[in-house]
């Protein structure tokens, strides 16, 4: 089911939620509505729901206008942070209220809900109550009752932020595996980065009720086009220093208090041809800063933080700071040693600090 929002705005009194967002979801897709709180994810999912009715706007289920249309005729299914489980209902009976409400005939609904319980891994827990279940198994219910309705469009808000990491991590592969397969049409609100990354196909990124990115994980994360989606995807986040844009030698340079980093010809050309002598933010990965005895840049080290598999350096330039990776892990560095970093230049980003917006994409 393909899945169109049409200049849809919410406001609430002067409170404007979600401010003119035009989207285009394709059939089977999943998408993530990705941003931090109060940034309108949570309004637009239940405005596709039917929960809220648009201010302006529209919204398209493939050839049918839906503004006015009541949830239950939407033919959705939904998943709640909370689960929202009836706590008196067995397995079986919470799987199957969607079917008994549309008077669905005893012996069809109970080979629905033993066809999706099976699916979900649950089949045998069908005469327990939810008391009885863990946190991985309550979503397991939950979603089963979403998807028992055989719907067009899943929507899904917030539901593994009860969870542990361990299962979250389980979850995410599990909504995933299961989208894939049976093809519907899923758009999951979070405001966790690596949840969007790793299970959406396209990622919506929202602020203040205004979509700022509409795109896929991999363009997000490589050629953000604006400073807040480059901070606010990636984990660490990316860092960012305050320089100039010049041409020497018929190379362009980068130029801040403390570092200069002289760009590939390949990026360095647009950089030249759009901010040539001036002020510009340059950002780069932590995974892209090194320490490096032969590296040009100078720096204090502030802070080691141990992950594992590698370590986090946070380093002082003479004018800001620099989170770096240090792989492997257990490198001889000292907190207050003075060090040598390298920036992978291919890799560089750079915004102009008035709009915000990228100078390379």
């Amino acid at each position: 089911m393909e899945v169109k929002l049409v200049h849809l705005s919410k406001h609430f009194g002067d409170v404007i939620a979600v401010d003119d967002l035009n989207l285009e979801i394709k059939s089977g897709e999943f998408i993530a509505l990705l941003g931090p709180s109060g940034c309108g994810k949570t309004t637009t999912l239940l405005m596709l729901a039917g929960i809220y009715i648009p201010t302006y706007g529209e919204i398209w289920f493939g050839e049918r206008l839906v503004n006015n249309v009541l949830p239950k005729d939407r033919n959705i299914g939904m998943v709640f942070q909370s689960y929202a489980l009836y706590p008196h209902m067995t397995v079986f009976q919470n799987i199957t209220f969607p079917l008994k409400l549309k008077k669905v005939p005893q012996q069809v609904m109970s080979e629905k809900a033993q066809r999706v319980a099976d699916l979900m891994q649950i089949g045998h827990l069908m005469d327990r109550k939810p008391a009885q279940l863990s946190g991985g198994q309550q979503q397991r219910v939950a979603l089963a009752r979403a998807l028992v309705k055989e719907p067009d469009i899943l929507l899904f808000d917030e539901p593994l932020s009860n969870l542990d990491a361990r299962l979250r991590l389980t979850m995410r592969g599990e909504i995933k595996r299961l989208q894939h397969e049976l093809g519907i049409t899923s758009i999951y609100v979070t405001h966790d980065q690596v949840e969007a990354m790793t299970m959406a196909d396209r990622i919506a990124v929202m602020r203040d009720g205004r979509l700022q990115a509409f795109a896929t994980p991999d363009e997000l994360y490589n050629r953000p086009k604006t400073l807040f989606v480059a901070g606010f995807i990636g984990s660490p986040p990316m860092n960012f220093l305050d320089a100039t844009i010049v041409e020497m030698e018929g190379k362009a340079v980068v130029k801040g208090a403390g570092f200069q980093v002289v760009l590939p010809d390949e990026i360095g050309k647009i950089a030249l041809s759009r901010a040539r002598d001036q002020q510009v933010i340059y950002g780069i990965r932590p995974e892209h800063a090194h320490l490096d005895p032969a590296g040009s840049i100078e720096a204090e080290v502030y802070l080691i933080e141990p992950l594992g598999r590698e370590d986090l350096i946070d380093v002082r330039l003479s004018d800001g700071s620099v989170v770096g990776v240090l792989e492997p892990a257990g490198q001889p560095v000292r907190v207050g040693e003075r060090v040598r970093i390298r920036f992978e230049e291919e890799h560089s980003q750079l915004f102009d600090p008035q709009t915000e917006q990228s100078v390379l994409w």
